[in-house]
């Protein structure tokens, strides 16, 4: 959703990874194969300045 959009994985650590997009920065956690809570989920569409 995030490379889709420009967005480029800038590093990992553990479960966490960082992507960068101009002068945003997303942190998302990966810390099952299910995917994000919805509320996570929302929550990172905001902080990149995505729509739902």
């Amino acid at each position: 959703m995030l490379q889709e959009n420009g967005f480029v994985l800038k590093s990992q650590k553990g479960s966490h990874m960082k992507f960068e997009k101009d002068d945003k920065i997303v942190i998302v956690p990966n810390h099952n194969s299910k995917g994000a809570e919805k509320g996570t989920y929302y929550s990172i569409l905001r902080q990149a300045g995505l729509e739902k």
